[in-house]
Protein backbone atom coordinates (compact mmCIF):
# COMPACT_ATOMS: atom_id res chain seq x y z
CA UNK A 1 0.00 0.00 0.00
CA UNK A 2 1.76 3.38 -1.23
CA UNK A 3 1.19 6.73 -1.05
CA UNK A 4 -0.74 8.48 2.10
CA UNK A 5 -1.32 5.65 4.82
CA UNK A 6 -2.45 6.38 7.90
CA UNK A 7 -1.36 8.22 10.96
CA UNK A 8 -0.04 11.06 8.49
CA UNK A 9 3.36 9.02 7.03
CA UNK A 10 3.44 9.46 3.41
CA UNK A 11 4.71 6.97 1.09
CA UNK A 12 6.30 5.76 4.13
CA UNK A 13 8.23 2.28 1.84
CA UNK A 14 10.03 5.00 -0.05
CA UNK A 15 11.56 6.41 2.78
CA UNK A 16 12.22 3.08 5.12
CA UNK A 17 15.50 3.27 2.38
CA UNK A 18 18.14 0.55 2.96
CA UNK A 19 20.48 1.28 5.78
CA UNK A 20 23.54 -1.25 5.45
CA UNK A 21 24.34 -1.35 1.83
CA UNK A 22 25.98 -4.45 2.66
CA UNK A 23 23.35 -6.02 5.02
CA UNK A 24 19.76 -7.20 4.87
CA UNK A 25 17.55 -4.81 2.57
CA UNK A 26 14.99 -2.96 4.19
CA UNK A 27 12.38 -4.91 2.37
CA UNK A 28 13.61 -8.14 4.07
CA UNK A 29 13.81 -6.14 7.13
CA UNK A 30 9.97 -5.60 7.03
CA UNK A 31 9.48 -8.92 5.83
CA UNK A 32 11.17 -9.48 9.23
CA UNK A 33 8.34 -7.16 10.71
CA UNK A 34 5.58 -9.56 9.35
CA UNK A 35 6.83 -12.80 10.75
CA UNK A 36 7.30 -11.38 14.19
CA UNK A 37 3.37 -10.09 13.96
CA UNK A 38 2.23 -13.26 12.98
CA UNK A 39 4.22 -15.07 15.72
CA UNK A 40 2.74 -12.57 18.09
CA UNK A 41 -0.78 -13.68 17.27
CA UNK A 42 -1.83 -10.97 14.41
CA UNK A 43 -2.74 -10.70 10.72
CA UNK A 44 0.04 -8.31 8.87
CA UNK A 45 -2.61 -8.36 6.21
CA UNK A 46 -5.12 -6.32 8.04
CA UNK A 47 -5.85 -2.95 7.92
CA UNK A 48 -4.26 -1.66 10.62
CA UNK A 49 -1.23 -3.55 10.09
CA UNK A 50 -0.16 -3.55 6.60
CA UNK A 51 1.89 -0.27 6.84
CA UNK A 52 3.63 -1.65 10.46
CA UNK A 53 6.44 -3.00 9.24
CA UNK A 54 7.55 -0.02 6.79
CA UNK A 55 6.80 1.79 9.64
CA UNK A 56 9.20 -0.18 12.16
CA UNK A 57 11.99 -0.08 9.56
CA UNK A 58 11.94 3.15 9.35
CA UNK A 59 11.69 3.90 12.99
CA UNK A 60 14.75 1.64 13.47
CA UNK A 61 17.33 4.10 11.12
CA UNK A 62 16.24 6.64 13.54
CA UNK A 63 16.50 4.35 16.78
CA UNK A 64 19.73 2.98 15.51
CA UNK A 65 21.67 6.11 14.00
CA UNK A 66 24.43 5.19 16.59
CA UNK A 67 25.97 3.16 13.89
CA UNK A 68 25.96 5.54 11.08
CA UNK A 69 28.32 8.14 13.60
CA UNK A 70 31.58 8.01 14.68
CA UNK A 71 30.57 10.07 17.90
CA UNK A 72 34.41 11.36 18.77
CA UNK A 73 34.30 13.20 15.29
CA UNK A 74 31.89 15.45 17.37
CA UNK A 75 34.59 16.17 19.82
CA UNK A 76 36.98 17.21 16.95
CA UNK A 77 36.24 20.97 17.07
CA UNK A 78 37.49 22.63 20.54
CA UNK A 79 37.95 26.24 21.80
CA UNK A 80 41.49 27.11 22.78
CA UNK A 81 40.63 30.67 24.59
CA UNK A 82 39.18 29.40 28.13
CA UNK A 83 40.45 32.44 30.19
CA UNK A 84 42.69 30.54 31.91
CA UNK A 85 39.40 28.68 33.45
CA UNK A 86 40.69 24.85 35.17
CA UNK A 87 37.87 23.88 37.01
CA UNK A 88 35.11 21.06 36.10
CA UNK A 89 32.90 20.85 33.03
CA UNK A 90 29.68 19.68 34.10
CA UNK A 91 26.53 19.17 31.43
CA UNK A 92 24.08 17.18 33.53
CA UNK A 93 20.52 15.33 32.51
CA UNK A 94 21.48 14.51 28.63
CA UNK A 95 18.19 12.45 28.38
CA UNK A 96 18.83 9.56 25.95
CA UNK A 97 17.43 6.78 24.84
CA UNK A 98 18.86 3.32 24.10
CA UNK A 99 17.91 -0.34 23.87
CA UNK A 100 19.36 -3.14 25.43
CA UNK A 101 21.31 -5.72 23.41
CA UNK A 102 19.42 -8.77 25.14
CA UNK A 103 15.95 -8.15 24.69
CA UNK A 104 15.86 -5.18 22.34
CA UNK A 105 13.95 -3.15 24.41
CA UNK A 106 14.06 0.79 25.43
CA UNK A 107 17.10 1.84 27.91
CA UNK A 108 15.43 5.37 28.63
CA UNK A 109 17.95 7.55 31.02
CA UNK A 110 20.40 10.50 31.81
CA UNK A 111 23.36 11.32 31.77
CA UNK A 112 25.91 13.77 33.58
CA UNK A 113 29.22 14.07 31.81
CA UNK A 114 32.11 16.41 33.02
CA UNK A 115 35.84 16.64 32.49
CA UNK A 116 39.03 18.38 34.04
CA UNK A 117 40.12 20.34 31.03
CA UNK A 118 43.88 21.19 30.00
CA UNK A 119 44.03 23.77 27.44
CA UNK A 120 40.76 23.42 25.58
CA UNK A 121 37.03 23.07 26.13
CA UNK A 122 34.17 21.54 23.54
CA UNK A 123 30.90 23.03 22.86
CA UNK A 124 28.32 21.56 25.40
CA UNK A 125 25.88 20.21 22.88
CA UNK A 126 28.86 18.27 21.27
CA UNK A 127 28.95 16.28 25.30
CA UNK A 128 25.39 15.23 24.35
CA UNK A 129 25.58 14.42 20.72
CA UNK A 130 28.50 11.73 21.96
CA UNK A 131 26.16 10.66 24.39
CA UNK A 132 23.31 9.96 22.11
CA UNK A 133 25.55 8.78 19.06
CA UNK A 134 26.98 5.85 21.63
CA UNK A 135 23.52 4.85 23.23
CA UNK A 136 21.58 4.60 19.95
CA UNK A 137 23.20 0.94 19.27
CA UNK A 138 22.03 -2.13 20.73
CA UNK A 139 23.79 -1.49 24.42
CA UNK A 140 24.17 -2.06 28.18
CA UNK A 141 24.50 0.62 30.23
CA UNK A 142 28.04 -0.16 31.76
CA UNK A 143 29.69 -0.61 28.08
CA UNK A 144 27.47 2.77 26.82
CA UNK A 145 29.22 4.17 30.18
CA UNK A 146 32.51 3.70 30.09
CA UNK A 147 32.41 4.43 25.55
CA UNK A 148 31.63 8.30 26.49
CA UNK A 149 33.98 8.37 28.74
CA UNK A 150 36.87 6.57 27.00
CA UNK A 151 36.10 9.36 23.41
CA UNK A 152 35.80 12.13 26.07
CA UNK A 153 39.77 11.45 26.94
CA UNK A 154 40.99 10.14 23.99
CA UNK A 155 39.95 13.25 21.85
CA UNK A 156 40.20 16.16 24.16
CA UNK A 157 43.10 14.64 26.49
CA UNK A 158 41.71 16.36 29.54
CA UNK A 159 42.82 15.85 32.89
CA UNK A 160 40.34 13.80 33.85
CA UNK A 161 36.56 12.55 32.27
CA UNK A 162 33.09 11.36 34.81
CA UNK A 163 30.14 9.77 33.18
CA UNK A 164 27.76 8.98 35.82
CA UNK A 165 24.34 7.54 33.83
CA UNK A 166 21.02 6.52 35.44
CA UNK A 167 18.54 4.83 33.47
CA UNK A 168 15.12 2.51 33.71
CA UNK A 169 15.81 -0.97 31.90
CA UNK A 170 12.20 -1.59 30.63
CA UNK A 171 13.60 -5.62 30.45
CA UNK A 172 13.24 -4.83 33.78
CA UNK A 173 9.94 -2.89 34.31
CA UNK A 174 8.16 -4.05 31.77
CA UNK A 175 8.60 -8.17 32.22
CA UNK A 176 10.94 -10.68 34.14
CA UNK A 177 11.03 -9.07 37.52
CA UNK A 178 8.36 -6.13 36.79
CA UNK A 179 9.94 -3.99 39.27
CA UNK A 180 8.36 -0.51 37.74
CA UNK A 181 10.57 2.63 38.81
CA UNK A 182 13.81 0.72 39.57
CA UNK A 183 16.92 2.64 37.86
CA UNK A 184 20.51 1.05 36.91
CA UNK A 185 23.42 3.36 37.97
CA UNK A 186 26.75 3.38 36.62
CA UNK A 187 30.00 4.97 36.50
CA UNK A 188 33.13 5.24 34.75
CA UNK A 189 35.64 7.99 35.95
CA UNK A 190 39.17 8.56 34.29
CA UNK A 191 42.24 10.69 35.09
CA UNK A 192 42.32 13.14 38.00
CA UNK A 193 38.35 12.67 38.43
CA UNK A 194 39.34 8.92 39.60
CA UNK A 195 42.62 9.31 41.13
CA UNK A 196 42.13 12.45 43.27
CA UNK A 197 39.99 12.22 45.95
CA UNK A 198 38.67 15.90 45.92
CA UNK A 199 38.11 16.28 42.62
CA UNK A 200 36.52 12.59 42.69
CA UNK A 201 33.75 13.97 45.32
CA UNK A 202 33.43 17.14 43.62
CA UNK A 203 32.24 15.50 40.33
CA UNK A 204 30.01 13.17 42.18
CA UNK A 205 28.81 15.75 44.28
CA UNK A 206 27.55 17.62 41.01
CA UNK A 207 26.22 15.51 39.09
CA UNK A 208 23.82 15.03 42.65
CA UNK A 209 22.98 18.53 43.08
Amino acid sequence: MLGHTQGGDTDVRSMAKDKNPDGPTAAEAEEAVRTLIRWAGDDPDREGLLDTPARVTRSYRELFMGYDVDPRNYLERTFEQVGGYDQLVLLRDIRFVSFCEHHMLPVVGRAHVGYLPTNRVVGISKLARVVNGFARRLQIQEKLTAEIAHAIDEVLRPQGVGVVIEAEHSCMTLRGVNTPGSSLTTSHLLGVIRDDQRTREEFLSLTRA
